[in-house]
């Protein structure tokens, strides 16, 4: 996808943008052997971009995606018992990504990668309360207690969670399905708290993550996030 020259100069560590667009003026930036105007775009995956002599690669270009993990992955870099990462699922990418945040081995759905630092850190940072949407299947059904108290908070073994969303609800004989939102993110936070409330979780997926939805992106494939998309995600 191409981008503006100077935003590319930017997310590669080299200089702000207000920077690059003074190299790019001055004439210090090359695209293809010519020398680059304000205004020019530039893909790194097929163009040549020198700038003062320094050919950028496409690993250096920052780049976020969305993943529809498949159950049976873990969320990490490395697994001391070799199981299959999501990595795996982005190795055709010439960026080294990593997982922001974590889904469990047996949970399925939205997982953003990236090697951008700084969205990482911002989305995962406590105080912004970030709100992460699960589509749940529980054994049991869903009572008026119950669902009050998941929109109070529930008191787990590290203290009392923030008042989480619950809708969509409907019964399958046995089972129920519903839609939980959490503005926090603990360790196996939504199982946990399905648990204690007498709701064993038989299928956990995420579906949404602020404004992004999975949609209709089939397991086990990945959509690269827009630089709109990605400074939303940074304001959220």
């Amino acid at each position: 996808m191409a981008e503006r020259l100077q935003k590319l100069i930017a997310q590669a560590g080299l200089a702000s943008r207000r920077q690059a667009e003074s190299w790019i003026a001055e004439g210090k930036v090359l695209l293809n052997g010519a020398v680059a105007k304000l205004g020019d775009r530039a893909d790194l995956s097929i163009d040549q971009l020198l700038v003062d002599g320094r050919r950028l690669s496409a690993a250096e270009a920052k780049v976020t995606v969305l993943l529809n993990k498949p159950r049976g992955y873990v969320s990490s870099l490395k697994d001391p018992q070799g199981r299959k990462l999501v990595t795996d699922l982005v190795a055709a990418l010439p960026q080294r990504l990593f997982p922001v945040g974590r889904l469990d081995y047996n949970t399925e759905g939205m997982l953003l990668l990236t090697n951008d630092g700084d969205l990482a850190q911002h989305l995962a940072h406590p105080r912004h309360h970030v709100e992460k949407t699960y589509l749940i299947k529980a054994r049991g059904q869903m009572s008026a207690g119950i669902r009050r108290q998941l929109e109070t908070g529930v008191v787990l073994d590290d203290g009392l969670t923030l008042p989480a969303k619950v809708g969509n609800i409907r019964s399958t004989g046995h089972s129920c399905w519903f839609e939980l939102t959490l503005s926090e993110g603990r360790n196996r936070q939504v199982r946990r708290m399905c648990d204690l409330l007498g709701l064993p979780v038989v299928r956990l997926k995420r579906v949404r993550i602020g404004f992004l939805a999975l949609a209709d992106l089939k397991t086990g494939c990945y959509r690269r996030l827009s630089s709109t998309e990605v400074e939303r995600l940074k304001r959220l």
